[in-house]
């Protein structure tokens, strides 16, 4: 029955490999939407774990989200900075969704606003340039297409770009936007001493009044939530890039059990049994499925360049690929059964 179903394979060869290249491609669309749900939590990461902090302090008003303005007094700080266990512990004003014009432009660009203490946490490493050493300097996110000696205008108000980092974005893609602590405060808080995070170098015992201290890991999960319609979204067209996967392995496989009816009864004129027979399609729907996840593989790393957004395809996605192929064929066959089942033997003869 191999030997068959392998000679079968090769005499539509032309038409396995068009459906190879079909399923191949809606399974590398479907890995690289993956890749898309889990950048979410890939880019909030990368932020969240660049400040180098082991532990947050933010308002229990912000429900764990870095994102979430719940601002309180900068006074703060000094109380976190007494607690047991606290070696380090800076200031950060985080501000969601501003608008800046870059130099040489009029159209606006939307950033994420984050105020630090220069030298302090979350005071980033530059890739180009330097890092902030003075008021009206800021160091921006790559994406933003800055370059050291260009201006930024904030609020009527215009920045030099001093440096340039690397994957530092928020909330689907924002890139983020780097300044004095003071010119934040000044630019979003009219310039009263507020703060939405304190981060730490060790963990302190309690928070004052109205705050809560979290693990970096937890701040990546409650901000990321934030996301959770355009993640659940994102996971609902996966699901029908598989149902499509599924629906062109079953057509293939119906119109191959049309053009072999006459081939089926022979074999059960031989004795095979219609599950032996159900078995040589699914070897097939199973060769054609595996190949085309192979294929999709490779095409998903050319597709994450699509995306404006952060795509991050875990070794997890990627091995849970073949399974879901392998589930696809399996359940594209019974496309095919009613054709297995009704083929008479007498046929054979006739």
């Amino acid at each position: 029955m191999l030997a068959v179903t392998f000679a079968d394979l090769w005499f539509r060869a032309r038409q396995f490999t068009i459906a190879v290249v079909g399923v191949g491609l809606v399974l590398a669309l479907a890995l690289a939407l993956s890749g898309l749900a889990d950048g979410f939590r890939a880019e909030t990461a990368a932020t969240v774990d660049g400040v180098g902090a082991t532990s947050w302090v933010l308002s229990r008003a912000a429900h764990g989200s870095v994102t979430a303005f719940g601002a309180f007094p900068q006074s703060d700080v000094a109380t976190v900075a007494a607690e047991p266990g606290v070696h380090r512990s800076s200031p950060i004003l985080f501000a969601a969704g501003q608008a800046v014009v870059r130099s040489g432009t009029t159209a606006p660009t939307w950033v994420d606003i984050v105020g630090v203490q220069p030298g302090g946490l979350g005071d980033p490493a530059v890739v180009a340039g330097h890092r902030i050493a003075g008021p009206d300097q800021i160091v921006v996110d790559s994406k933003l297409q800055g370059v050291p000696g260009g201006t930024l205008s904030l609020g009527h108000h215009g920045y030099a770009v001093v440096g340039i980092v690397d994957d530092r974005t928020m909330l689907g893609g924002t890139p983020l936007v780097y300044m004095p602590l003071a010119s934040a405060q000044r630019l979003v808080t009219g310039g009263r001493p507020l703060v939405t995070a304190i981060a730490t170098s060790g963990t302190p015992t309690q928070a004052p009044a109205g705050l809560v201290v979290l693990s970096p890991a937890s701040v990546i999960t409650y901000s990321t939530s934030e996301l959770g319609s355009a993640v659940n979204s994102i996971d609902g067209t996966r699901t029908l890039m598989w149902i499509v996967a599924a629906v062109i392995v079953a057509f293939m496989l119906y119109v191959a059990a049309l053009d072999r009816r006459r081939d089926f009864a022979v074999l059960k004129a031989l004795g095979a049994s219609s599950a032996v027979l159900f078995g040589s399609l699914a070897i097939e729907a199973v060769v054609v499925t595996v190949i085309a996840a192979l294929v999709a593989e490779v095409v998903a790393n050319f597709m994450t360049g699509m995306f404006q957004q952060v795509v991050d395809i875990t070794p997890d996605a990627r091995l849970a690929l073949p399974i879901v192929a392998l589930v696809v064929g399996v359940i594209a066959c019974v496309a095919a059964l009613r054709r297995i089942t009704s083929a008479d033997p007498a046929q054979a003869f006739g």
